[in-house]
């Protein structure tokens, strides 16, 4: 059972959903204030869809704020029109803010009417929810990979939608992971990485806007990769480890999380070690990079030629054979033994010597 923020939409919010639901809206803007679903604006159709689609969609977004919009389409299924549902979430708006509606879409969904929702798009930027970023969507939907930063953390959401219970007045919860999402040209380091264009990527969390940015993308030869290791702050690195092994030529995509100890503040050191997990996901499981090995260093010192061979082919150690008892002398036996507690006779002794 989903787990809600208690928001409730107002009955102004419940009249214009359902003559929205006949056709008779193009765009219905709608945000959470007091704790309330409210409307945020709203527009009617006078063009097709495509035409009037950046017209009406782009003015109604806050580069603050996060919001949702609801925008017809001209096609119907069997409950009427069908729609396209929004979610606005700006990189520079508050976090307590992104959280509380992302919380709160189920129930605006709800409301609504899950059966007009055609097509969700999350955004955090104009270029993710304008037209071309709709056609883009749609596009990415035809092919199974790679998925957009934005996709990416809609498929986060839907994820933990089911688990998260946030209010306005509620304490942020600790998470076992936090998932920032990518910027663009960290995505396409990334893929440039995969198809081997590249033999180096370097990654690092831009802590102002919650994302992981692309640091180098500089060629680096395995001698040079402990020069690539910063000694004063924690970075993510994916490296082609080209090598021979038994004979054959290997192209070993490896992953390094270098964190230089306690040179690295507190803040630093949780969030790096938090994203770790949620970054190679994506990277393993959307960008189909498979990685050979995951390492973690303090400094590129350790990464030596045979360090790198040992991690990647790690020896198979040999089975050890339980030690076995020696046998005792052939031939013939030892001297029998006969151990008796201090002054206990037997039956015999007994019987000659009675006293």
């Amino acid at each position: 059972m989903s787990h809600q923020t208690g928001i409730q939409a107002t009955g102004e919010v419940r009249d214009i959903f359902a003559k929205a639901r006949n056709g008779a809206y193009r765009l219905i803007k709608v945000v959470i204030t007091n704790e309330q679903l409210v409307v945020g604006g709203s527009q009617q159709a006078c063009k097709r869809w495509d035409q009037e689609y950046d017209d009406y969609v782009l003015p109604l977004l806050e580069d603050d704020m996060p919001s949702y919009l609801l925008y017809r389409l001209d096609s119907t299924n069997n409950q009427g029109y069908e729609w396209i549902f929004l979610a606005w979430s700006p990189e520079h708006s508050p976090v307590r803010q992104k959280m509380l509606y992302a919380a709160t879409r189920a129930t605006l969904k709800k409301e609504f009417g899950g059966g007009h929702v055609k097509d969700e798009i999350f955004g955090t930027t104009r270029d993710d929810v304008s037209l071309s970023g709709y056609r883009t969507h749609l596009a990415s939907l035809a092919a199974p990979l790679p998925l957009t930063a934005a996709e990416e953390e809609l498929r986060q959401i839907k994820l933990n939608e089911v688990q998260t219970d946030i209010g306005v007045d509620s304490k942020q919860q600790t998470l076992s992971g936090v998932s920032f999402p990518m910027q663009r040209e960290a995505l396409q380091a990334l893929e440039q990485f995969r198809n081997k264009k590249i033999n180096y990527v370097q990654l690092e969390i831009d802590f102002r806007n919650e994302s992981i940015k692309l640091s180098s993308t500089a060629p680096t030869e395995l001698k040079e990769l402990p020069k690539r290791i910063p000694k004063d702050t924690a970075r993510y690195h994916f490296f082609l480890y080209k090598h021979s092994h038994e004979g054959d030529y290997l192209e070993s995509p490896v992953f390094i999380y270098s964190m230089p100890g306690y040179k690295c503040s507190i803040r630093e050191r949780m969030l790096y070690s938090s994203c770790k997990n949620p970054l190679l996901d994506t990277v393993e499981n959307n960008l189909r990079i498979q990685i050979a090995k995951k390492m973690e260093v303090d400094c590129g010192d350790d990464l030596t030629a045979d360090f790198l061979y040992e991690e990647v082919h790690p020896k198979q150690h040999a089975h050890k054979q339980a030690f076995a008892k020696p046998k005792g002398p052939t031939g013939k036996k030892g001297v029998r033994r006969i151990t008796r507690l201090p002054g206990h006779r037997d039956a015999d002794d007994q019987q000659n010597n009675p006293l």
